[in-house]
């Protein structure tokens, strides 16, 4: 297979919703249908056994919630197709940021009984921003909820899209018979038998048929051909330009637990979402196509073996072909490094390959050379931009509750920090560490990991701050930025990468400073021009 052909041939993106919308359930399930697991297994159950494949981490099986963003790859109708399962809690919602400039589309999830709710919403406006096409899956339609064509306004006007419907459902909750597909011209009868992985398809294209009575019921039928005309007149048709450019967004409707609908979007999906994108760089915007090798690392994962103390970092490839034991330039370290076993992903499962391809996500094994952001290339300087680290909203001292492992607390702290999972500030004042993060559950995730992996243990304690926010002094000699140094001192400090932090202690002290000191710029996320 040519070069070209093997970039047209992946598709990459990301599936985001709110919490419990079902979002790991429908990558388990595109998993099962595109042949790459046996058996789906369960989010949250004591019945089943077997947890979901990308839920790999303990404490999500535990607590049955995505924490970390996990990357599945599997082959369907000649496709080579690459899932980034993101956590949907809003506490870890800068994984799931920083993932999205990975992905080439998306796939937002919405749950029928609940609608859009907020962590969608912030999602969207992120995809929304970067122009990345997505289509719109409303789940769980074996379950009473809202009306189809109330769903999609909140979807228009909560989220700014502009949707057109390519399935429509029949009936829903304990009236739900099935899907109409419009992009296909077929009905699916819905059983309600999960058991069975495939319901009955049965092609229909003239709706005015009698045969329709026979199916689904007189009732059922006349509603449905009243709703099918009236998406005709409210909805354009699907125009695949403006899927792509981000100006239109396909819907289809399904119940991911009970395997249904899930095929159909599967099959429009690999028909219609765009292979790997251009992406765009500090010093220009590079091609897939090109033929020298340029990707980014957008995710560290550590001890993704316990046994082994390994870490990993996710690179996405934006150009040309990585290959096994090739020396690649490090950009930041300006470096020369290889690798000899690159990982391709299958959740907790890896195995080495030679040749990857724009678009595919890459291991490479870290002994902590790698940072989020970080470029690799075969010699020449560039810079993706784009995976910013957010002004955190939590602050806690950290405290090394156990003196004999202060060692492993040091690396564990480090480690994790380098992963993304919350942010580390040295003040300036006493050398003391203060973690920040985006919401109060990677507290504990942090805690659990530090004691499981590292054999340490961390007390918290409270530490006032409003806002962290980067400073960029327009000279670093002005009399004024030496006065500033002077008289906030006590709320500075370092980041990990050496930046200087503000802490400020409440929303006055912010407004007051920015005030005070004119010349110097606050910045409310890390990468500013």
């Amino acid at each position: 297979m040519t070069f070209t052909e093997e970039i047209k041939r992946r598709r990459t993106f990301g599936i985001i919703s709110h919490p419990d919308a079902g979002k790991t359930t429908l990558t388990e399930k595109l998993l099962l249908f595109g042949g790459a697991i046996q058996e789906a297994g369960a989010v949250k159950s004591n019945k089943i056994k077997k947890g979901a494949t990308s839920d790999f981490m303990e404490i999500e099986r535990q607590r049955g919630i995505s924490v970390a963003t996990s990357v599945l790859a599997f082959h369907y109708k000649d496709k080579k197709i690459n899932i980034l399962d993101t956590p949907g809690h809003k506490d870890f919602a800068e994984d799931t940021f920083r993932t999205l400039t990975a992905v080439d589309s998306v796939i937002v999830v919405i749950d029928v009984a609940k609608g859009v709710e907020e962590q969608t919403e912030k999602l969207v406006e992120v995809c929304r921003m970067r122009q990345i096409p997505m289509i719109v899956f409303i789940n769980k339609m074996d379950r009473e909820g809202k009306d189809a064509f109330d769903l999609l306004d909140e979807v228009e006007q909560k989220l700014g899209l502009q949707v057109t419907p390519l399935s429509f459902p029949i009936g829903m909750g304990y009236d739900f018979k099935g899907i109409y597909n419009i992009y296909e011209k077929n009905i699916n009868l819905f059983t309600g038998d999960s058991k069975r992985n495939i319901e009955e398809t049965i092609a229909f294209e003239d709706l005015s048929s009698p045969e329709l009575e026979r199916l689904i019921g007189a009732k059922a039928a006349s509603t449905l051909r009243e709703n099918l005309e009236l998406v005709e007149g409210v909805y354009p048709s699907f125009d695949r330009e403006a899927y792509l450019t981000g100006g239109q967004q396909p819907v289809f409707f399904g119940s991911a637990l009970n395997n249904f609908g899930v095929w159909e979007l599967l099959d429009c999906f690999v028909e219609i979402a765009p292979p790997p994108r251009p992406k765009k760089a500090e010093e220009r915007v590079v091609e897939p196509s090109e033929r020298q090798m340029t990707g980014f690392v957008f995710k560290i994962h550590a001890n993704m073996d316990p046994k082994h103390r390994d870490r990993l970092a996710f690179v996405k490839i934006v150009s040309g072909t990585f290959e096994r034991n090739k020396p690649y330039l490090h950009v930041r370290l300006d470096k020369t490094l290889k690798f000899s076993s690159p990982n391709a992903f299958f959740a907790e499962k890896k195995e080495v390959v030679d040749q990857s391809f724009p678009g595919d996500i890459v291991g490479l094994h870290d002994t902590g050379n790698f940072k989020i952001g970080d470029t690799l290339t075969e010699g020449e300087v560039l810079h993706y931009k784009g995976i910013p680290s957010f002004s955190p909203e939590h602050f806690r001292y950290i405290n090394n509750a156990d003196p004999m492992k202060a060692k492993q607390l040091a690396k564990g702290v480090d480690q994790l920090m380098d992963e993304g999972v919350a942010q580390l500030f040295t003040l300036e004042l006493n050398g003391r560490k203060v973690i920040g993060t985006v919401g109060a559950l990677q507290y504990e995730v942090i805690q659990y990991r530090l004691e499981h992996e590292y054999g340490a243990k961390c007390t918290y304690e409270p530490f006032n701050v409003h806002k962290a926010c980067w400073v960029e002094p327009s000279d670093p000699n002005n009399p004024e930025f030496k006065e500033f140094l002077r008289v906030k001192q006590k709320f500075l400090a370092k980041d990990k990468r050496g930046q200087l932090v503000f802490l400020a202690d409440s929303a006055f002290s912010l407004q007051m400073a920015q005030q005070k000191y004119p010349s110097i710029k606050l910045h409310f996320t890390s990468e500013f021009e």
